[in-house]
């Protein structure tokens, strides 16, 4: 019961910072896991990060610990991504998600584990 809407994304220089929002509606936003995705050209979704219905616990791919931080504000009903030090091979589209499960079981399921997801918004990164 939750609905999701990306904002933040553009076109930054590397080493540029940019941060993405995911505004979501619905009174069980609280208590939902959340996580961030992302796709780029001729490859599959991928994993990028992950925090707890709390902000207690978080997940993150090895590709973006120490630049990316994943975090939420339940009273604003919205998720962020912090994302510096920006590299060209951070270029995707990326994608809000969200489900009423835990984070470890969510987790253990990837991809396929999240039940709500966003529309997507375009992150560019030039060299």
């Amino acid at each position: 019961q939750v609905q999701l809407v990306e904002s933040g994304g553009g076109l930054v220089q590397a080493g540029g910072s940019l941060r993405l929002s995911c505004a979501a509606s619905g009174r069980t936003f609280s208590s939902y896991t959340m996580g961030w995705f992302r796709q780029a050209p001729g490859k599959e979704r991928e994993f990028v990060a992950a925090v707890s219905w709390s902000g207690s616990r978080t997940y993150y791919a090895d590709f973006v610990k120490g630049r990316f931080t994943i975090s939420r504000d339940n009273a604003k009903n919205t998720e962020y991504l912090q994302m510096n030090s920006l590299k060209p091979e951070d270029t995707a589209v990326y994608y809000c998600a969200a489900d009423p499960r835990s984070i470890a079981t969510v987790q253990a399921m990837g991809v396929r584990g999240y039940e709500y997801w966003g529309q997507g918004t375009q992150v560019t990164v030039s060299s």
